[in-house]
């Protein structure tokens, strides 16, 4: 278990703080600079000995993104005076052109290309959306590459004209969509998918020393290209935090030029001085979240005012504060909100009822998650029959569908505080996935899922002792904000990262999970690290085990309403 100090919950980028300082002198680059297998999908495809001429290309079907692989096109012509043509919006007069006739003279005819004729000897860039959208146009454009020839067509067939011979067409065409889409596209012509080029435009890339200098150029490249007011070295670190929040990874860094554009003009806005600042980008970042937040705020007030339960100090059993990630639709941001997770344990055949899932608020993968927590809590106890209990285990005030198992740690934490009845302490809460082995797996949002708790303490007065439980796998993709950043340092709130479901048990209960020499030494590392001492001689699994034996000793096996009338009826 690691307690985390507030220096490692925002990136530093300590590595490569000589290539920041140095950004003002460095040259500006493209972005195709960090996209090798683009640039190599794209040479294959203009080499004359290529025998595929359909490039797939994996990319939002947005002008941004045309634009940038028109570009890297461009670098791979053998002459300039090669076309490339974007068609992004099209029909089938657009894309094929027509032959129109004359009401006057039915010998002549006007003909009219479209962009498969202006695109002849060069290249075609076209959107999946709207080829979707219109089949029969795929038809005829795939018989036109299969064939290389395009049959003339009458606009107007209701007056005759005499049709031109079809033309010769030599075209290369890249097909842009997402991944949806391609998905769709590879249903209905799979062998064409098969045998044409695939790729994709990478969204982000890993930094390293070798290619940081790159990436800064690439940003130079952009902020010269959306011409904003060039940036401050402060200004290009606080950008690269901002985008580990966007690829949840502290070694890797945003592509993406739609977020870069976002990001830099919106700084540019904020600017009042011929530079932007990193004050400049932390006001762009702040603004944003200012016209985002009134569905992240509206939860923190419900809460505030008691319409949803969250408690933050004190101890319960079997309830303990799961963490979540809310996504709603049109709402542009997904944020982290805290939940009530409670479990109840009553008599039974081992059964635990997932009650999300009874009533179709939970997908397949939280059930997943239930069931792998079933499992370690039952290879713990090593039991030779069914546990003689049950239990029911629910999302309190959750009224949506719940997916995903980032939760499973959180749920296995209040079973076992249900059925050894030790109290759980509500001011920590706790995020993570579980595998049958007990070990702690990594979550998605964990900066969001962190904030949202943060916030609602924050709220209520911070007493010191509140915290996280998170996975220490999760560490790289940290990038919380300066709030709970300094709320860390001055030890108002805590973060504590643990790599077996163990390590959760001594922090919220005080108690060792078992009395095994494994447990004894994580227990060793969270009193060292929490600064506690526990009792020695009990633990979680032993006080199940004392509850299980007392039930088949019959010490517990007749307080059943029942019973207990017909006691009071015999006296």
């Amino acid at each position: 278990m690691q307690e985390l100090t507030w220096q490692s919950v925002i990136p530093r980028f300590s590595n490569v703080e000589q290539q920041i300082n140095n950004y003002a002198a460095l040259v500006s680059m493209p972005p195709c600079a960090l996209q090798p297998r683009l640039k190599n999908s794209i040479q294959r495809l203009m080499n004359n000995s290529s025998s595929s001429r359909l490039l797939l290309v994996t990319a939002p079907d947005i002008h941004d993104y045309y634009s940038l692989i028109k570009n890297i096109v461009a670098n791979f012509l053998p002459h300039k005076n090669i076309p490339v043509l974007l068609c992004e919006n099209f029909d089938e007069t657009t894309l094929f052109g027509g032959v129109y006739s004359n009401p006057a003279d039915v010998t002549t005819s006007r003909i009219v290309e479209g962009l498969v004729h202006q695109a002849n000897g060069g290249v075609l860039l076209i959107s999946l959306t709207v080829m979707i959208s219109q089949p029969n146009l795929w038809i005829r454009l795939k018989h036109v590459l299969a064939t290389h020839s395009l049959a003339w067509k009458r606009m107007k067939q209701e007056f005759y004209c005499e049709l031109p011979k079809p033309n010769e067409i030599s075209l290369r065409i890249i097909v842009i969509g997402d991944r949806s889409l391609m998905s769709d596209f590879e249903t209905e012509e799979p062998e064409l998918h098969r045998i044409s080029i695939y790729t994709e435009y990478e969204q982000d890339v890993f930094l390293t020393i070798e290619n940081v200098d790159t990436y800064l150029s690439i940003l130079k490249g952009f902020q010269t290209y959306y011409g904003v007011k060039p940036l401050t070295a402060n200004a290009v670190k606080r950008i690269m935090q901002e985008g580990v929040r966007f690829t949840e990874d502290q070694d890797r860094m945003p592509l993406c030029p739609l977020w870069i554009k976002s990001l830099m003009q919106e700084a540019n806005y904020q600017s009042q001085h011929d530079e932007i600042s990193a004050y400049d980008v932390e006001m762009a970042i702040s603004q944003k979240y200012f016209r985002e937040s009134y569905l992240p705020l509206r939860a923190v007030d419900y809460i505030h005012k008691g319409q949803v339960f969250i408690d933050t100090k004190g101890e319960h059993i079997g309830q303990v504060n799961g963490l979540t990630v809310v996504e709603r639709l049109g709402h542009p941001i997904a944020y982290g909100e805290p939940t009530r997770i409670s479990c109840v344990v009553h008599f039974g055949d081992g059964d635990i009822s997932d009650v999300e899932r009874k009533v179709d608020l939970a997908g397949n993968i939280h059930a997943k998650g239930m069931m792998i927590m079933q499992a370690f809590v039952n290879a713990a106890l090593n039991l030779f029959e069914p546990l003689p209990y049950s239990a029911s285990i629910v999302f309190e005030q959750s009224y949506c569908e719940v997916d995903g198992d980032s939760a499973s740690l959180a749920e296995l934490c209040a079973f076992v505080s249900a059925l050894a009845q030790q109290p759980i302490n509500q001011s920590i809460a706790i995020t993570g996935a579980v595998d049958q082995f007990g070990r702690v797996q990594a979550v998605g949002g964990i900066n969001e899922k962190i904030e949202g708790f943060y916030y609602i303490c924050e709220n209520r007065g911070l007493s010191g002792d509140q915290g996280i439980i998170l996975p220490k796998t999760n560490l790289n993709a940290l990038c919380l904000n300066h709030n709970v950043a300094n709320a860390i340092k001055e030890k108002n709130f805590y973060l504590w990262a643990i790599e077996h479901v163990e390590e959760a048990f001594p922090l919220i209960t005080g108690l060792r999970f078992s009395d095994t020499k494994e447990t004894k030494q994580r227990q060793a590392n969270v009193n060292k690290v929490a600064n506690k001492k526990q009792k020695e001689q009990e633990t979680i699994l032993g006080k199940i085990a004392d509850r299980i034996d007392a039930f088949h000793h019959g010490e517990q096996r007749h307080t059943s309403l029942m019973y207990k009338l017909r006691n009071w009826l015999a006296h």
